[in-house]
């Protein structure tokens, strides 16, 4: 009678392994991938590779390996920085949290740039408060950084939620003309001839 090892017994398996070479054959094409869309998502390149290597590794666990890797790769990198993009569009800062240095945001790029951006904030905030009637309570709301509902804001103007987005519209309408002569077309872009 032989005694018998439990050490010695290979363990089972998790899951699935990915195949050795797949993770030194996708590597390179991520990166690259990665890089192309990283600029256009406003997102740094390594962030987006892990959230590829992050979804094939979930899919590798659930018993989902792409038949064809690299394309899968692409299409994945795509809509990650889609993702990212709807995600930036949608975060607000919070209210205490100190503003990034006009050096750190690429919206801005130099100090005169920044300035032009603070002038013209404050010119739309200056036709706000001028327009008519119930607009500039509207129209501040609309701007807040809470992003307040329709609900909210009609609850706190004491009007219906179906009678804000009308008056919405005449608030803007009333606003966009009363800028049309304060605030010069933005610059061209390109070449001038």
């Amino acid at each position: 009678m032989t005694t018998h090892d439990a050490a010695s017994e290979p363990a089972p398996a998790a899951g699935p392994a990915p195949a050795p070479g797949l993770v030194a054959e996708l590597a390179p094409l991520l990166a690259a991938e990665s890089r192309a869309e990283a600029v256009g998502a406003g997102i740094e390149a390594g962030d987006l590779e892990q959230a590829v290597w992050l979804r094939l590794l979930e899919r590798l666990r659930d018993d989902d390996a792409p038949a064809r890797p690299a394309d899968w790769l692409r299409r994945a990198v795509r809509d990650e920085a889609r993702r990212a993009r709807r995600t930036a569009g949608r975060e607000r800062a919070y209210p205490h949290e100190p503003a990034a240095p006009p050096e750190a945001s690429p919206a801005h790029g130099s100090p005169e740039r920044s300035a032009l951006v603070a002038e013209r904030r404050r010119v739309v905030r200056a036709a706000v408060r001028r327009t008519p009637g119930r607009c500039p309570r509207l129209l501040t709301a609309m701007l807040s950084p809470e992003d307040p509902t329709y609900r909210e804001i009609a609850g706190e103007l004491g009007i219906s939620q179906g009678s804000l987005g009308p008056m919405r519209s005449r608030c803007l309408g009333c606003l966009r003309r009363m800028l049309a002569a304060e605030v010069p077309a933005p610059e061209l872009r390109g070449k001038e001839r």
